[in-house]
């Protein structure tokens, strides 16, 4: 839990941030924040801010003083269409899908997806909500991604998608000859790839990595966890060719 978000609701403007169960939980045993301590925040669909630690009531509660960015984070640039996959897998996807950073999500139905996969509560809509919320909280974003589900397909790429603002691009995912590879990109040779801890290295580890022939590497601003990352890291290396 790289930032602590809130709800709308949960905001009073004449009075300080409070800061009640699994958060305030985190914030005693996991931060041992203190008086004057800092912490980042956001609003869910709203702005990012910072928090400073006013005190801990006898309840466990937490009181906060806040300051708030003028503005929420801009949304995701990119939109996911995803064949419904496996129940068990969906549940796991929806904090990785928010923490890599997607507007929208279309979940929508194939020939080859089973039909009792809409009907799990993975899709419930409490479900989806806590998983995009891990997610946000990991990476350091507010926007929630907006999550349609489409039983069927020919409709929703027929009807629904041209009703959208312009895309600049679309891709299908398929491994078909004719289709463009991540693989023609040079290819780097045997690679060593360092990735640091949830909180990231600190800048003495990086000056040491640095002086010893690393090069950054980055997939931009958002905090992604330990197995996001390598995922995504080593996936996209291995499809370079290195």
């Amino acid at each position: 839990m790289n930032w602590l978000l809130l709800e709308p609701s949960d905001i009073s403007p004449d009075g300080p941030v409070v800061l009640r169960g699994d958060q305030a939980r985190h914030v005693r045993k996991v931060l041992h924040a203190a008086p004057g301590q800092r912490l980042r925040l956001g609003i869910v669909d709203g702005p990012l801010g910072i928090g400073e630690v006013l005190g801990t009531d006898p309840d466990g509660t937490i009181r906060l003083r806040a300051e708030w960015n003028p503005a929420p984070p801009p949304r995701p640039r990119i939109d996911l269409l995803l064949a419904m996959p496996r129940p068990k897998v969906m549940r796991r996807l929806w904090p990785v899908l928010a923490s890599l950073g997607v507007g929208r999500i279309f979940i929508a139905n194939a020939w080859k997806v089973e039909r009792g996969y809409f009907d799990t509560p993975a899709l419930d809509p409490t479900t989806i909500r806590a998983g995009l919320l891990e997610g946000l909280r990991q990476a350091g974003d507010t926007l929630l991604p907006e999550v349609s589900i489409h039983r069927r397909l020919r409709p929703l790429v027929e009807d629904v998608l041209p009703t959208l603002p312009a895309y600049s691009s679309r891709w299908i995912a398929h491994p078909d000859a004719a289709s463009t590879s991540l693989a023609s990109l040079p290819s780097f040779g045997r690679t060593l790839l360092a990735i640091g801890p949830e909180g990231g290295w600190i800048p003495d580890e990086v000056d040491l990595f640095r002086r010893h022939g690393f090069a950054p590497l980055s997939l931009g601003p958002r905090i992604l966890r330990t197995d996001t990352a390598c995922a995504v890291l080593l996936g996209l290396l291995q499809a370079a060719g290195a």
